[in-house]
C-alpha cells in the first residue's frame, strides 16, 4: 500500500485524493482552507489544515514515509512552484504537479516535479483528436512524442489474428491490450454487456468484430497508421 499526500483540495486535489483513498491507499489531504479539510476528512485517512508554502509547518506534519507527493494548487502558480521546490528538498521522490500554462509546466519541472499534469489542456488534446479521428477512442500522451492511444480496428483487420496484421513490423507499434465487448448474464438473469481487457495478447490472438486495440508507440507512427488506414 503507498502512502500519498494530495496538497491543495480543490476539484483537481479533491478527485485526485478522494480516488486514491476508495483505491485503499494511505491519503493525506493538506489545504489552507479549513472548509475545504473539513469536507475530505471523513475520506481520507488524515486531513491537516496548514499553509504548503511554509516549509516548518509541512515539516511539522511529518512526509517522512510519503512515497508520492500531487500538487494541486495549480491556480495559485507561485504556491505551487514553492510547495513542489520544498516537496523536493525533503527528500520526496515522485511529485506529481499540477499546471494551468506551459510556463508553469517548465517552471515546475526544473524545481523538481516528476510529472506535470495539466488537465484542461490534456482534456482538450484528447477532445480534439476525437474529433479529427473519429476510429480513436481514447488518447493518452505518454511524453511528448509517444503516446497510448484506444482505437477501432480498421474492417480488413477483422477475424485476423495479431501476427497476419503485424502492425509492429509494418507501423512500429505495439498492441499491448485488446478489448473485448462480451455478453454476461447477471445473477438475476439480465443481459448486460461488458468490457474484458485482454492484457498482452499472444500473436496468435484473434481481432474480432467490436474489439478495440490499444496501442503504444511514437506520436509520429500512431500518425502514419491512422493515415494509412
Amino acid at each position: 500500500m503507498r502512502q500519498f499526500v494530495v496538497i491543495g483540495l480543490g476539484r483537481f486535489g479533491f478527485s485526485v485524493a478522494k480516488t486514491l483513498s476508495e483505491k485503499g491507499h494511505q491519503v493525506l489531504g493538506i489545504d489552507i482552507d479549513e472548509d475545504k479539510v473539513q469536507d475530505i476528512s471523513e475520506i481520507v485517512t488524515q486531513a491537516v489544515c496548514a499553509d504548503a508554502t511554509d516549509e516548518k509547518a509541512l515539516k511539522a506534519i511529518g512526509l517522512e514515509n510519503v512515497d508520492v507527493a500531487v500538487v494541486g494548487m495549480g491556480d495559485n502558480k507561485e504556491s505551487s512552484i514553492l510547495t513542489t521546490l520544498i516537496l523536493k528538498e525533503m527528500g520526496i521522490k515522485e511529485i506529481v504537479a499540477k499546471a494551468v500554462t506551459e510556463d508553469h509546466r517548465k517552471v515546475l519541472q526544473k524545481v523538481g516535479a516528476t510529472k506535470v499534469v495539466s488537465p484542461e489542456r490534456d482534456m482538450g488534446i484528447r477532445v480534439a483528436n476525437g474529433l479529427v479521428s473519429p476510429t480513436v477512442i481514447e488518447h493518452i500522451e505518454l511524453s511528448e512524442d509517444s503516446s497510448i492511444v484506444e482505437l477501432i480496428p480498421p474492417t480488413e483487420y477483422i477475424n485476423k489474428s495479431l501476427k497476419d496484421i503485424d502492425i509492429r513490423k509494418r507501423y512500429g507499434l505495439n498492441i499491448i491490450a485488446i478489448k473485448k465487448k462480451m455478453k454476461i448474464v447477471t445473477k438475476e438473469g439480465e443481459v448486460k454487456e461488458e468490457h474484458k481487457i485482454n492484457v498482452a495478447p499472444e500473436p496468435g490472438d484473434m481481432i474480432r468484430d467490436k474489439d478495440m486495440l490499444i496501442v503504444v508507440g511514437t506520436n509520429e507512427h500512431i500518425e502514419a497508421f491512422k493515415k494509412r488506414r
